[in-house]
């Protein structure tokens, strides 16, 4: 999967500051290390322009994990992260609360050389990802990817508001060494290139095989289970997904992948979580929160259809969805959920009083955007915490939900629909759902996608959703 990264090009946008930003923070190593504690040290430069995205993955080593994370839309925003000065692992039902002591311990400790008013996601930041379950990721496959992880990279990228960035960071022991600190973080710089993303392979004769993972009969049994204990009352609504594995004759190309998805999706959060095995990689319509301040922002998704090439076909759909019951109901289960855990924790919670379509390449959903102001400080992660998994990708009652979902689906989702994003030390950031995604490791990918379930739900409807969802990513892989 992973790759050594080429011979470093002469032309890196960085090359300028190299020198400058490595000296910012051998300047402050001795003083970290006279604390006698561990301490986090980082320094940022201004730079000019560049594609974090395709820094990171022309510059990253066979040994590094590394982090992307794109939203084209927003002012080309963009952030990257290759390496890991430090990685904070959790796994049950705490492992949001315990990433976030881990991440604010740190923080806290930080000795840094950097601008004045770096705006958010400049500068150092933590690259997390969570499986959806507080055990999730068991199965070989997830091998590399904890039910929590957390890691500061050695050295980040950003690219916010046509300003570029460039930080280095890294943790200072007690009897640690500066001189070994300081010849780390020049062979980082000094490896930095920034080729250009690397196309697709469009041969579609190169002998690609895709199988469901579960016979699609079975899932909808599942479906047709899930309706009957809703019926009953256990449950008012659950959220049941199915995989599809592609195999390829040659390993799939995160890179190539990443690069397509942010041309094809630039309203979605693109994102690419990799480790020296396997790559997770997406395009997700859905925040789960950003942090901003004193204000929470965050939207209710639930309820799709399919788009059409013909514009009045397509607003003909929408339309259909917009006055859909069986979408309605799905989707007031989500908003009123996420408001519902907000509020303790605000002086207000507005919402609006109609959802409105979100469409992306392949379909549309409904979409009510929900802001909080907090009453007290609450880190990124820390709402995160709060809010997975909403009933958008669990199920309400949430408990019985997650009790029902591994025994209805008959798999692992690992990081599918968990939450993945960013914070910075000063612990804005925003995180999505993990959806529209694939586990590419060697010459498999997984594929995920899934469907809301509530007591109106035809299990041939819902079948037919997850194709339409899985369309995002399937022709790109397979070819």
């Amino acid at each position: 999967m992973a790759r050594a990264a080429p011979r470093p090009s002469p032309t890196t946008p960085a090359d300028q500051a190299a020198g400058r930003l490595l000296g910012a923070i051998e300047d402050r190593l001795g003083e970290a290390l006279e604390r006698g504690r561990r301490t986090l040290v980082s320094a940022t430069l201004e730079v000019e322009s560049l594609d974090p995205g395709a820094v990171a993955f022309a510059s990253r080593l066979a040994s590094d994990r590394w982090f992307c994370w794109e939203q084209p839309d927003r002012e080309r925003f963009a952030i990257a992260g290759i390496g890991s000065a430090w990685k904070i692992v959790s796994r049950g039902r705490d492992r949001f609360a315990d990433a976030e002591a881990a991440c604010a311990e740190m923080s806290r400790a930080r000795v840094a050389t950097e601008p004045e008013d770096l705006p958010p996601g400049a500068g150092a930041i933590w690259a997390a990802g969570f499986a959806f379950a507080p055990h999730g990721g068991s199965a070989p496959r997830w091998s590399s990817f904890p039910p929590a992880l957390v890691m500061m990279p050695e050295l980040a990228l950003a690219r916010v508001g046509g300003s570029s960035y460039l930080t280095l960071a890294a943790v200072v022991s007690p009897g640690g060494s500066a001189d070994e600190i300081s010849e780390r973080l020049r062979a980082r710089l000094a490896s930095l290139r920034h080729d250009p993303m690397p196309l697709l392979d469009p041969d579609p004769t190169r002998g690609t095989t895709i199988r469901s993972a579960r016979p699609p009969g079975s899932y909808e049994a599942g479906i047709a289970r899930a309706t009957e204990r809703i019926r009953e009352g256990t449950l008012e609504k659950v959220v049941l997904a199915r995989e599809v594995v592609v195999e390829s004759p040659s390993a799939h190309d995160p890179a190539a992948l990443y690069g397509a998805l942010r041309d094809l999706f630039p309203s979605c959060f693109c994102f690419c979580f990799g480790t020296p095995e396997a790559a997770f990689v997406g395009a997700s319509p859905e925040l789960l929160v950003r942090r901003s301040g004193a204000v929470a922002a965050t939207a209710a998704l639930a309820g799709s259809t399919r788009r059409s090439a013909d514009p009045a076909v397509d607003d003909h759909l929408g339309e259909q969805l917009m006055r859909s019951a069986k979408d309605r109901h799905e989707h007031e289960i989500v908003a009123r959920r996420i408001e519902r855990v907000l509020r303790p924790h605000a002086v207000w919670v507005e919402a609006a009083s109609e959802p409105e379509l979100v469409r992306v390449a392949n379909i549309q959903h409904l979409a009510t955007p929900i802001h909080a102001q907090l009453t007290e400080p609450r880190s990124a992660l820390e709402l995160a915490g709060l809010l997975h998994p909403t009933p958008a990708v669990g199920g309400e009652p949430r408990e019985a939900a997650s009790t029902a979902i591994p025994e209805l689906e008959e798999m692992d989702r690992g990081w599918y629909a968990g939450a993945l994003g960013w914070m910075d030390t000063a612990e804005d950031g925003e995180l999505c759902v993990g959806l529209r995604s694939a586990l590419l490791r060697d010459r498999e990918a997984h594929l995920y996608a899934g469907g809301g379930i509530v007591a109106e739900s035809d299990p041939a409807a819902e079948l037919a959703e997850t194709e339409v969802k899985l369309q995002a990513l399937l022709p790109l892989i397979a070819g």
